[in-house]
């Protein structure tokens, strides 16, 4: 049988010069991430500097959780449907209008009326500049598909790590920078600097080129990638078909899946078809499940970020129990430069042979540091916990991306990205909202209490911290669990063999 191209639905060859284009959309996305970024965290600090309202500033952060998770497939469908370069031109498009809306009404209307939590004004503000930054997510699911268009397979691992790093440089960025600008410049001139911002991200936009074919004029059907992987599968040698093409129990004998076997119907004919709705929920679950594996990876990945969910609930608490407020903020913004030294490793090293791999072991690792760097009240114990913790953030976020990068078909990547993005983008917060009450009022007393401290002071030593302490500790082995019991199942032998088949059928 010959060997298909693993590089199966790409409309279009590679130009020499896609790592160079793929290099300006990555500058071009990372200035438009600071920007969103920036103005989100800078609304937020200013709610609650003028209204000092917990749940006001509650409700806009979990909204902006929210509407990312429930536009998510949208996103990823308008991305499939669209050339990658209008897609991200439109949403740079939305954004600017949304934020300069914003600095209108926030010109308009007098300020007393615009801070009434209970008046419309303050909702319409609130859910223009949200509209703007959720919008821009579908940017970070069309860059996901342009790594596959622009950047050769071998080198896919490295490239998803430089966009790690450029999250990270955002994220100590708008996390210093948003409340440097509402303390010294105010809301006004913060959100005028956020629509000359993404103004230039749009114009600079404009500028670049990738080069590829309408969606509509790939050369294969979804049916056809599919079957290209699945006979890519078995020409190198797939352990599942015994490496002579002889199928085992539950593969078909001309390499198609049969069904229940990840591929929905009769086999791969049965593929998804391009989008034609606005929402393509149910194509993007066919394109899901016709990875064998993938939506494992999805549930475990959803699962890893309910996990952090209670790291991102109480790790502010904690590090305030051990530093003052101003101390706080610059430890963590030092010990964040983790995330960036990871991304730049992955992007230098890359992922190795076996990605899957990598990720486990990368959560596994996170899981153990998760559970022991509060396992005593030492600032420097914690400062090292949280940047190691951070510096394999990235590895894991890459990982996930260049799996899906090869064994999804290219037409299908942008709904399979959203899909992905819609359960785990709920899933921290969900934890974190779940979490911080069962702290606050149930775990916390008890390690308090005499009891409590008698019978866990031999573990975690006495502080005011001890039952957060409790907390991280369960939830970091539970992740390590997790991540042991993955090696063990066969969604991780089947997308360790998908991904090792491209390459060798190459």
């Amino acid at each position: 049988m010959a060997a298909a191209p693993p590089e199966f639905g790409l409309p279009r060859a590679r130009p020499d010069a896609g790592m160079r284009t793929f290099g300006h959309v990555l500058v071009n996305t990372a200035i438009a991430n600071i920007t969103t970024s920036y103005l989100w965290f800078a609304l937020t600090f200013w709610v609650y500097l003028q209204t000092r309202s917990v749940l006001a500033t509650g409700i806009i952060g979990g909204s902006y959780m929210l509407f990312v998770s429930v536009s998510s497939v949208l996103f990823g469908t308008l991305v499939d449907r669209h050339r990658k370069h209008a897609v991200m031109l439109a949403s740079s498009a939305l954004t600017l209008l949304a934020f300069a809306a914003g600095g209108v009404l926030y010109l308009l209307v007098p300020q007393n009326d615009l801070l009434t939590i209970g008046g419309p004004w303050f909702w319409l503000f609130i859910v223009i500049v949200l509209f703007g930054a959720v919008v821009e997510h579908m940017r970070n699911i069309a860059l996901s598909t342009v790594v596959t268009l622009l950047v050769a397979p071998e080198r896919r691992a490295n490239a998803n790590g430089l966009v790690g790093t450029v999250q990270g440089i955002a994220f100590i960025v708008t996390s210093v920078f948003s409340g440097l600008s509402i303390g010294f410049l105010g809301m006004g001139w913060t959100i005028a600097i956020a629509v000359a911002l993404t103004a230039l991200a749009a114009a600079h936009l404009l500028t670049i080129r990738i080069p590829e074919t309408e969606p509509g004029n790939h050369e294969h059907t979804d049916a056809a990638d599919i079957d290209l992987a699945s006979r890519a599968a078995a020409a190198a040698g797939d352990p599942d078909q015994g490496g002579d093409g002889e199928a085992l129990p539950g593969k078909a004998a001309s390499g198609q899946a049969v069904s229940g076997q990840g591929v929905p119907g009769e086999g791969a004919e049965e593929g998804p078809s391009p989008p034609t709705s606005l929402i393509d929920l149910s194509g993007a679950y066919r394109a899901v499940l016709a990875a064998p594996g993938l939506f494992a990876l999805i549930i475990f990945s959803t699962l890893n970020n309910l996990i952090g969910g209670v790291y991102m609930a109480l790790m502010d608490p904690y590090g305030l129990e051990l530093f003052p407020v101003q101390t706080w903020g610059l430890v963590f913004g030092l010990a964040s430069t983790g995330f960036i030294v990871g991304g730049l490793v992955v992007a230098k090293t890359g992922l190795g042979p076996r990605p899957m791999r990598t990720l486990l072991l990368a959560v596994a690792v996170m899981g153990v540091l998760g559970s022991l760097f509060t396992i005593r009240e030492w600032w420097w114990l914690y400062a090292l916990g949280i940047w190691l913790y951070m510096l394999l953030i990235p590895a894991v976020e890459a990982a996930e991306q260049t799996v899906i990068q090869r064994v999804v078909p290219y037409r299908t990547q942008g709904r399979v990205f959203g899909f992905a993005m819609m359960f785990e983008t709920a899933a921290a917060p969900i934890t974190a909202f779940a979490i911080a009450p069962l702290a606050e009022f149930w775990i916390i007393p008890w390690v308090d209490s005499p009891a409590g401290e008698a019978q866990t002071a031999w573990l975690l030593g006495t502080g005011d911290a001890r039952g957060i302490a409790l907390i991280f500790l369960f939830a970091g082995l539970a992740l390590t669990l997790i991540a042991l019991l993955a090696f063990r199942t066969r969604a991780y032998a089947t997308l360790t063999e998908q991904y090792a088949a491209a390459p060798r059928a190459a």
